[in-house]
């Protein structure tokens, strides 16, 4: 490994100050990456900072009218465990227990997971289904860019150099409203996802208002399917229009074949997938629609 400086900042203005006179420095949220990544001499820096002491990066709000907040290093162990989180975003809080195993979950935050810009990386499909908004600060200024345009290409992301992600926002959740990622990998736990499926879905007289869906693992970045969600928009909540659904998912997707399987059964995966996360996320919809009654 190389050497490199390292510092930690407790303010956003000195972390700007300092990222905008080294722009090649490294972020630090969790490390769960970034150390692997600069061990390996994948990645080389002089100065390594440290953004996880800075109170904006580790904010958990949520107010009825704007949503939640998620602060970019708040590590996914105080995401799932929060009963904010829990309560209005149940597929937030699980998706970021299945995110490495209890050690990492300590450390590794969904805003690294995202900024990381993996293919494979298991939260973003979910923030993307969410309609998760990430707000992007440098020293000239911040910007907001939807969750979908945030990963470029596998390792790249959207940040402009001098820029780092503060903090994610998501909608508040409507009534009748249901989300699920689902994934397929070979082993039980603590592995990378062959395919994965982010959901959301909002429900009203037993069809559906709206639908979002997002692949993970079957193209070069997390994949915004839009077409998939909106050909359920004012289709009755049934098998076949979840089939109909999932198979645009499937033509969607552009994987390749690797040691975790190959482009036709990362297809087949999509699709059964698909399928088995709308039908989760419509049992939680339906669920909330009882209980407001």
């Amino acid at each position: 490994m190389k050497w490199f400086e390292y510092e930690a900042p407790t303010t956003l203005a000195d972390a700007l100050a300092i990222l905008d006179a080294n722009p090649g420095a490294c972020l630090l949220a969790g490390g769960t990456d970034l150390l692997v990544q600069l061990r390996a001499g994948r990645k080389q820096t002089d100065l390594v900072l440290d953004i996880k002491r800075i109170p904006e990066l580790n904010e958990i709000s949520f107010d009825s009218a704007s949503g939640l907040t998620l602060g970019a290093a708040v590590c996914c162990a105080e995401a799932y465990e929060h009963p904010l989180v829990k309560q209005h975003y149940p597929a937030l809080a699980e998706v970021a227990s299945i995110i490495g195993g209890t050690q990492i979950q300590g450390r590794a935050s969904i805003g690294g997971n995202l900024c990381n810009a993996a293919p494979s990386a298991d939260a973003v499909p979910l923030l993307i289904a969410l309609g998760a908004v990430c707000r992007v600060v440098g020293i000239h200024g911040e910007r907001e860019l939807p969750v979908e345009d945030f990963c470029l290409a596998p390792g790249q992301n959207a940040m402009n150099p001098g820029e780092l992600l503060v903090s994610l926002r998501f909608p508040a959740p409507l009534p009748a409203s249901g989300a699920h990622y689902l994934r397929f990998i070979p082993r039980n736990e603590m592995d990378i996802a062959v395919a994965g499926v982010g959901v959301s879905v909002t429900l009203e007289n037993g069809a559906f208002k709206a639908a979002r869906i997002a692949l993970a693992s079957v193209a070069p970045k997390p994949l915004f399917v839009p077409a998939a969600g909106d050909s359920l928009k004012g289709k009755p909540v049934s098998a076949e229009s979840l089939d109909a659904a999932a198979q645009l998912a499937k033509a969607a997707a552009s994987p390749i074949s690797d040691m975790r399987g190959t482009v036709e059964y990362r297809r087949h995966l999509c699709a059964v997938l698909t399928r088995r996360a709308l039908e989760a996320a419509v049992r939680q919809a339906l669920g909330q629609a009882q209980e407001t009654r």
